[in-house]
């Protein structure tokens, strides 16, 4: 098994020294589901949810999610992301909008927590803004799709 990078010598939870490594262009993709009921699907679709635009809410949510991702996670490191997107895709079996989260960055470690974090906060918007017409919403399958440098 590999060492552990987030434990110091005496066994204690540690932020990694990335100070001596170089600045590259990273990007990382992630994905989710959010079950939800046919009928639910349809309000959002209609802009019928009395909270608001589900979408453009739960986007907003999701890139600001993603830009305090160092304030969420004690261990991550705070980046100057350079770009932080998250669209929406419709899926008809089971019912279900798809969630992907794109992060990136220049620097010395990789944005995947950002693009996780994007997706996971865009879910639970979504979840938040529907919980009152729809109670067997799950959300599903949130994983790291790629993560790249150069």
């Amino acid at each position: 098994m590999a060492e552990l990078s987030h434990i110091d010598d005496e066994g204690r939870a540690a932020m990694v020294n990335v100070s001596a490594k170089p600045a590259q262009w990273r990007e990382a993709v992630a994905s989710g589901h959010i079950e939800l009921q046919q009928e639910t699907i349809s309000l959002i679709q209609q802009s019928q949810i009395t909270k608001g635009d589900v979408l453009a809410t739960a986007r907003l949510a999701g890139i600001m999610a993603a830009k305090k991702t160092a304030d969420l996670i004690p261990l991550c490191h705070p980046l100057a992301l350079t770009h932080v997107a998250v669209d929406f895709e419709w899926l008809d079996e089971p019912p279900a909008l798809h969630i992907r989260g794109t992060a990136r960055t220049q620097g010395p470690t990789g944005v995947e927590m950002e693009a996780l974090t994007a997706v996971s906060i865009a879910a639970l918007t979504i979840y938040d803004m529907c919980k009152a017409v729809d109670k067997q919403m799950r959300i599903t399958e949130v994983q790291l799709l790629s993560k790249t440098k150069q």
